[in-house]
């Protein structure tokens, strides 16, 4: 992961660029419809597909900072809705949020933390068998986190999102988007989504890596 505290230019890639931009009507699990712009972008400093969806920007004024959040692909839980994360409550809260107060979710193809679908899969082996979240990975020989968030600061960029309010429980993500230059005036806690399933899966990473999360023993 990056760790310097160095300042980072923002500007993205000379090459980086808006691709595309396309509106789709959204029906989210709540029951409510939401119109989102699909940004897509070439030449990029990651050549992953990923996407910005601009939210609600009928309902925020010339001076109301946006909302942003950074959400990795999550399979197993935005599309099967599997119980072992709390990742798909996360991305419907996110969208239902940022639709309200205007701004930007960006789905970020960084799957299992970084490592792939397969190699979480393999993870979830080991996890079953008493590793955490995180030495699974380091099980496998994998970084325990392997994302890096000057792609998401490149995407802001092109989309002129320099200064917002980030969404997140995960202090790294802060840390780095203000690494890569993007001024984060705020940070807006997610809500913590706990079940019996995932509560372990939380608490690891309440412990490991300092998610501000408000669980009861942590």
């Amino acid at each position: 992961m990056q760790n310097t505290t160095a300042q980072k230019s923002t500007a993205p890639h000379t090459s980086a660029r808006l691709r595309a931009t396309v509106r789709v009507p959204m029906h989210l699990n709540s029951g409510a419809s939401v119109t989102a712009e699909l940004h897509t972008f070439a030449g990029l400093s990651d050549p992953g597909e990923h996407i910005a969806l601009t939210l609600g920007e009928r309902n925020r004024t010339s001076e109301q900072v946006p909302l942003v959040r950074l959400h990795s692909e999550c399979l197993t839980g935005d599309v099967l809705g599997s119980a072992r994360c709390d990742c798909g409550p996360q991305l419907q809260e996110a969208t239902r949020q940022i639709d309200a107060e205007g701004g930007c979710l960006l789905y970020l193809r960084q799957e299992g933390r970084g490592i792939g679908l397969y190699n979480k899969l393999d993870a979830y082996v080991l996890q079953d068998r008493g590793f955490d979240t995180y030495a699974a990975n380091e099980e496998l020989n994998l970084d325990p986190d392997a994302r890096n968030y000057r792609v998401a600061a490149e995407m802001l960029t092109l989309l002129g999102f320099t200064s917002i309010r980030l969404l997140t429980n995960n202090p790294e993500k802060a840390k780095q988007l203000a690494q890569y230059g993007i001024d984060v005036v705020a940070v807006v806690p997610t809500g913590v989504f706990v079940t019996e399933d995932n509560r372990y899966y939380l608490e690891t990473k309440a412990r490991v890596t300092r998610h501000t999360l408000a669980l009861s023993g942590i």
